[in-house]
C-alpha cells in the first residue's frame, strides 16, 4: 500500500479505542464499527509495524510493551492534531484537554484560588488534574505539564521556573507545650519529626550551625507522601514538620502553628519549575497558554 494511501491517524484513533475501551467488542460499538473490523484494522496494523502490540484471547486483553508504548505515542500524536484542527477553526483559541500533574501543597495554596480565573480566560480548555508529590514520567502518565519541586536533572524536559519558596520549621502550639519547643540542633532527637515517606533532592532538614550548614534527618514516628499530608498532621499536633512557607503562610500568621529554629534557617530555598516535554516542536497551544498563566500567577514567591 502507497504511503500516501495508509490512514494514519484514523488507525491510531481505533486503535486508542480499544485500549481505552478495553476491548474489541467495546471500541466497536464507540467507533460505529463492526468488531471483526476492529480487528482486522489492528491486525493491519501490526503488520505494517512489524510487531504484536495487544495479546488477545478470549478473556484476556493486554497490551504488550510495543502496544503500550505505540499508544502512550498515538494519544499525543492525536491531541496535537486535535489542538492544531480547532486551534485554525478558532483563530489560535486554546482548546483542549491538559492533564496536569502537581502536589497537593501547590493545588491547595496556589492553584486552587486562580485556576477559576484561567478557565474563565480559556473556556475551551479542561483541565485534568492529577495531586502526587511523586515524581512521574511525563510520556508514560500522558502528563502535558507538571509542576515540580527541587532541581530538575538534564533531560529533555522543558522547564519554566515558577520562583523559589523558603523554608521553615513549624509546629502547633499544643505540640510544643506538651513536648517542648526545640533550641538546638540536638534537640531534634527527641522530637516526633515529621518527614517524607521517600528519597529526596535533599535528605534531611538543612540547620546551620556555626560557619556551617548540615543536614540533620529528621527521626519521628510518622511519615506521608505529600507536603500537604504533613502540614495537616503537624496542625494536629503530631509533631514538627519542615515545609514551603507559602504552605503554612496563612496558619502562622493564625497562630495555628508556630516557626521553630528560625536562628538556625540557612535560608535555604526550594525552586518550583512546570515542565513539559520537548518535542522540538511548537508547543499546543492549550499548553502555552497554562505555561504562560502559571508564569504569571501560578508562582510560589
Amino acid at each position: 500500500m502507497a504511503r500516501a494511501e495508509i490512514n494514519r491517524s484514523g488507525e491510531m484513533d481505533v486503535f486508542v479505542r480499544v485500549v481505552e475501551q478495553g476491548g474489541f467488542s467495546a471500541a466497536a460499538r464507540v467507533s460505529h464499527m463492526t468488531p471483526s473490523a476492529v480487528s482486522k484494522l489492528v491486525a493491519r496494523l501490526e503488520a505494517r509495524l512489524g510487531v504484536r502490540l495487544v495479546n488477545r484471547s478470549t478473556r484476556a486483553f493486554r497490551l504488550t510493551a510495543e502496544g503500550s508504548a505505540f499508544y502512550e505515542r498515538a494519544t499525543r500524536i492525536l491531541a496535537d492534531i486535535e489542538d492544531a484542527e480547532r486551534s485554525a477553526g478558532a483563530g489560535e483559541r486554546p482548546v483542549g484537554r491538559i492533564r496536569l500533574n502537581t502536589s497537593a501543597s501547590y493545588v491547595t495554596h496556589v492553584l486552587a484560588p486562580i485556576l477559576p480565573e484561567f478557565l474563565v480566560r480559556h473556556p475551551g480548555i479542561t483541565i485534568d488534574l492529577v495531586q502526587t508529590d511523586a515524581v512521574v514520567d511525563l510520556l508514560a502518565e500522558r502528563t502535558d505539564v507538571a509542576v515540580r519541586a527541587g532541581p530538575l536533572k538534564s533531560s529533555s524536559l522543558i522547564a519554566r521556573k515558577l520562583g523559589d519558596a523558603a523554608m521553615v520549621i513549624v509546629a502547633a502550639p499544643a505540640y510544643l507545650a506538651r513536648a517542648g519547643v526545640p533550641a538546638t540542633a540536638a534537640d531534634l532527637a527527641r522530637h516526633d519529626c515529621l518527614g517524607f515517606g521517600y528519597v529526596r533532592s535533599v535528605e534531611g532538614w538543612p540547620l546551620r550551625q556555626g560557619d556551617e550548614t548540615t543536614a540533620v534527618p529528621p527521626a519521628g514516628r510518622v511519615q506521608a507522601s505529600d507536603g500537604e499530608a504533613l502540614r495537616q498532621l503537624a496542625l494536629g499536633g503530631s509533631g514538627l514538620a519542615r515545609l514551603a512557607v507559602f504552605t503554612v503562610r496563612a496558619d502562622i500568621a493564625a497562630g495555628r502553628l508556630v516557626p521553630v529554629l528560625e536562628h538556625l534557617n540557612p535560608g535555604d530555598r526550594e525552586t518550583f519549575h512546570a515542565i513539559h516535554i520537548g518535542q522540538g516542536g511548537p508547543l499546543p497551544s492549550r499548553v502555552r497558554a497554562l505555561l504562560d498563566f502559571l508564569a504569571e500567577r501560578g508562582r510560589v514567591d
